[in-house]
């Protein structure tokens, strides 16, 4: 895999794993399925929340719109947005995602080259190119919850994924739990498989800074397939499964960090 994307690989992603989330609805023929990694939340809900995504991420390109400052306040702000949806039905819904994630992909095609920055979730200020990997990770990891309920296929190319893990880098320092990692001193060498990807996670008292420019000798290294970082950093597979399965292993003077370094950050 290459270790360079452009913004226009960003777009024909965002497209393509949209238009495949869209498919992976429309086959549903029960639309007010039950979701079992987002309790309470339905297909509807899910089409809902994803469906409102492009307009808020051009919005916050522009300056506009609005964002958490904590991240702890992201999970109100879903329920909010759900308990107020324009619709709730199918079709509008879709049609609304397509039409709005075309001229989001179109407004990012145009930014010159000095791409805007744009607050997120966390207040971290992000570059508003890149932020397209989140808004992937919307497409995939939401399609996954899709797909594991009704039991439909789903994959995702291991680029794609490469594309959202980095986007997530940019705001996954202000998603540490503060409970969860109070007091904790360590560094982590990750590891992507099959690509030249590698993130240094460096531990201070709880806080973390990803890549320091001078980093610590680190306490665990992990070789981890990309698919498999994303969705136990999401919560959708346990770290466990991923190291019994051979998608994961750990090694180092520390090596039973690794299965806990995802309870280090709040829930996606």
């Amino acid at each position: 895999m290459t270790g360079m994307f452009s913004r226009f690989d960003y777009i024909d992603a965002a497209l393509t794993t949209g238009a495949r989330f869209l498919e992976l609805v429309d086959g549903v023929e029960d639309t007010e399925t039950r979701l079992p990694h987002t309790p309470g939340w339905t297909l509807v809900d899910c089409l809902g929340h994803v469906a409102l995504a492009p307009t808020r991420f051009l919005a916050l390109a522009r300056g506009e719109g609005e964002w958490c400052r904590d991240a702890l306040d992201v999970p109100d702000f879903n329920a909010k947005q759900i308990a107020n949806l324009p619709t709730r039905d199918v079709r509008v819904l879709a049609d609304r995602l397509r039409d709005d994630l075309d001229t989001l992909v179109d407004a990012v095609s145009h930014f010159n080259a000095r791409v805007p920055q744009m607050r997120f979730d966390g207040d971290r200020l992000i570059r508003a190119d890149a932020a397209l990997g989140i808004l992937i990770g919307e497409f995939v990891v939401h399609g996954h919850d899709i797909a594991r309920a009704v039991g439909a296929q789903w994959w995702v190319e291991p680029d794609v994924v490469l594309m959202i893990i980095r986007g997530r880098q940019q705001i996954l320092p202000s998603w540490v739990d503060s409970a969860g990692a109070a007091g904790h001193d360590a560094t982590y060498d990750i590891r992507l498989r099959g690509c030249s990807e590698r993130y240094i996670y460096e531990f201070t008292d709880g806080d973390l800074v990803i890549n320091p420019p001078e980093p610590r000798r680190p306490d665990v290294h992990i070789s981890v397939d990309a698919t498999a970082a994303l969705l136990a950093g999401s919560g959708r597979i346990s770290p466990a499964w991923a190291a019994l399965t051979g998608r994961a292993f750990a090694w180092g003077s520390k090596p039973w960090l690794a299965p806990r370094l995802a309870s280090r950050f709040l829930p996606a």
